[in-house]
């Protein structure tokens, strides 16, 4: 049986200087998305090369932390019911992405490299399969239209 889901969320602009968006250099990019319940909005704007603060979370920033942060807890999970204990896991995950003379644009693809430590050596192979398990469990790499990769690397300590 399918279980479908629901996901509210809210984009509020916070960039008008006054004037709207009366001219392109006239406004500014930033933005707040929250969400109901939720302790803290997250602050937004557009990216640097598109007049964005750069102190903010861009769009584009957030959909590769949100493919990072969906295979974590996928692998994260997965580790758990076979009894591998991670003690340590952190992604530097890169996203690319091509604008084309128009303007638009889209990812060509996201890769995720993943540094995980376990307790126990011998388990080593078995946690960098739970990647490829992690990868095919993650709601979000499954509905994207560019490959996401992954470059697990298992550490003991």
């Amino acid at each position: 049986m399918y279980k479908n889901h629901e996901y509210r969320m809210t984009t509020r602009w916070t960039g008008n200087l006054g004037a709207g968006t009366a001219a392109y250099n006239a406004y500014n990019r930033d933005h707040e998305i929250s969400a109901a319940g939720k302790s803290a909005a997250i602050a937004g704007s557009s990216d640097p090369a598109f007049r964005g603060d750069p102190a903010r979370y861009s769009p584009e920033e957030l959909l590769v932390g949100a493919l990072s942060a969906c295979h974590m807890l996928w692998a994260l999970h997965l580790c758990a019911v076979a009894g591998i204990v991670v003690t340590n896991y952190s992604d530097d995950a890169l996203g690319e992405m091509r604008e084309e003379p128009d303007g638009s644009g889209r990812f060509t693809r996201v890769l995720l490299r993943p540094s995980v430590t376990i307790t126990d050596l011998s388990r080593t192979e078995e946690a960098l399969r739970i990647h490829e398990q992690a990868h095919r469990m993650c709601f979000l790499a499954q509905s994207m239209n560019f490959p996401v990769e992954h470059e697990a690397v298992i550490h003991t300590g």
